[in-house]
Formats: C-alpha cells, sequence, structure tokens
C-alpha cells in the first residue's frame, strides 16, 4: 500500500512542474485526494457496501470537487490536474498513466444497465472540459484535446479535438521518436504536431531530430571504439529531469553578465 502512495507521488511530480515539494503534494492536491478516496470507495463497492461506498465517494466530491463513482476501475499512476468538476461514470475503466484535466466529464449516454462509459487505454492524455461520452474505448496514447465531445472509438496514439470530436492525426514513427529525446531532456512535446504550423514548433522538432542523431551516433561510435580496445566509456547517458534545470532560467536572468559568450558574439 504504502509503495502505491510513494507511486501516487511520483506520479505527481512527473507531470506537473509546479509541485515544489511532498508536503504540498499531500496537502494541496485535490487529485490525489480524490483517486485515495476512491481507492477506498472501489474497495467498499467490491465488498458490496454499496451504501457507504457511495457516501465515501460524496465525501470526496465534497472535499474536492472531484466526483468518481465507486464501480469505476482505474489503474496505476493515474493524475488528475487541477480536477474541479471532473466525473467519471460507474462503468468507466481506466488505464495505466492517464491524466486528466479539470471539467473532464467520462459519461454515458443512456440509461441502459451495464457497460454504459468509456475505457481509456494506457498514457491517455483527456484536456480540460473534454467530454467522452458512452461505452467507447480511447486506445493507447491517444489525446483528446480541451472540450472536445468524443463519441466514438479513438485509435491507439490518436489526437481528437472538436465537437464532436474527429481525429486530426496519428502519431507516426517521427512523432514518437521525438516525444521518448523531448521526454529524456525534460521537454513536454504534447500538441506539436504538422496540424499547428507554429515556426517554434517545426523549429523544436528539428532539434529533437538532430539531438536523437547526435544520440545514435555517440552511442555507436563509442561501442565501435570500445570493440577496438580503446578506453572509453560506452555505459547508458543518464537521462536528463526537468527539475534539475530549475531555476537556470532565473539564474542566467538576474545574472547575465555570467553568461558565457559564444564564438563571434562579441561587440562589432
Amino acid at each position: 500500500m504504502f509503495e502505491r502512495l510513494k507511486e501516487d507521488i511520483r506520479c505527481v511530480f512527473d507531470r506537473d512542474p509546479a509541485a515544489r515539494n511532498t508536503f504540498e503534494v499531500l496537502t494541496t492536491y485535490p487529485g490525489i485526494h480524490a483517486l485515495w478516496l476512491h481507492r477506498l470507495s472501489h474497495a467498499l463497492w467490491q465488498r458490496r457496501l454499496l451504501w457507504l461506498a457511495r457516501w465515501v465517494s460524496y465525501l470526496g466530491r465534497w472535499l474536492t470537487g472531484i466526483e468518481i463513482h465507486p464501480g469505476a476501475r482505474i489503474g496505476r499512476r493515474f493524475f488528475i490536474d487541477h480536477g474541479m468538476g471532473v466525473v467519471i461514470g460507474e462503468t468507466a475503466e481506466i488505464g495505466e498513466d492517464c491524466t486528466v484535466y479539470h471539467g473532464v466529464t467520462l459519461g454515458g449516454t443512456s440509461w441502459d444497465k451495464g457497460k454504459r462509459h468509456p475505457t481509456l487505454g494506457d498514457r491517455v492524455v483527456v484536456g480540460a472540459g473534454a467530454k467522452i461520452l458512452g461505452p467507447i474505448t480511447i486506445g493507447a496514447d491517444a489525446r483528446v484535446g480541451s472540450n472536445a465531445v468524443v463519441l466514438k472509438d479513438v485509435p491507439e496514439g490518436a489526437t481528437v479535438v472538436g465537437i464532436p470530436g474527429r481525429v486530426i492525426s496519428k502519431r507516426n514513427e517521427d512523432e514518437r521518436r521525438r516525444e521518448a529525446m523531448a521526454e529524456r531532456i525534460g521537454f513536454d512535446a504534447y500538441g506539436l504536431s504538422k496540424e499547428m504550423p507554429d515556426p517554434i514548433a517545426n523549429a523544436i522538432n528539428r532539434i529533437l531530430d538532430h539531438l536523437h542523431t547526435l544520440d545514435q551516433r555517440v552511442d555507436e561510435t563509442s561501442h565501435a571504439l570500445k570493440q577496438l580496445g580503446a578506453d572509453v566509456d560506452d555505459s547508458h547517458i543518464p537521462e536528463l529531469d526537468a527539475r534539475d534545470m530549475e531555476g537556470l532560467e532565473e539564474t542566467v536572468e538576474s545574472h547575465p553578465e555570467e553568461t558565457p559568450r559564444q564564438p563571434g558574439s562579441g561587440a562589432g
């Protein structure tokens, strides 16, 4: 149980750059409180203590503004950012490593018994205000844009926007590679796609491609030199963490004279 709690806390630090310390997360993050109360209510629901489960769920709604039915099934490392107005129905199923923002509804479209709420695959991101309605499936790694209304199944890796929701892109191998590289250097590339022709986004994509190529070439060169007998460290290069770079921008802004000059950048 304690390992799951620590996992939940680590999940907040991984996905919210505003999180500063564990005490702050434990005391001021409604998403994590709602998740813990849901685990209690879900356990009561499974033991057929239905009224008590609903009461715990109601208590969670009153405390956090997040309503999760005790019958909903939620995977590990689920993160609700901000959270106010989130509603998750009884037969909803959520995979692992999913993220939802405030105002999201995983709701039903009928009064029939049985499965009537959505199923989210692993690593799905649902933007603020989005409504996913009915017994549909959102494939793994899909992204649902803010305020979208999704009424049909979404394939894996797709991005959905609009009312009604429509698929605007399916991530190809290049985009998946860029996301992996962005994650390594502590940068969130979510939302950068060819459907949104932002010159800055395009420049960032080119930088990520360049970094990926350099990383691959250095790795291959190191292994080749090692095989030729050179004393080369070919161990795995440690990944960068965005938290390692916190305060760097403020330091540069407050002490611009200490910023190293690039060749040829001197005053003419």
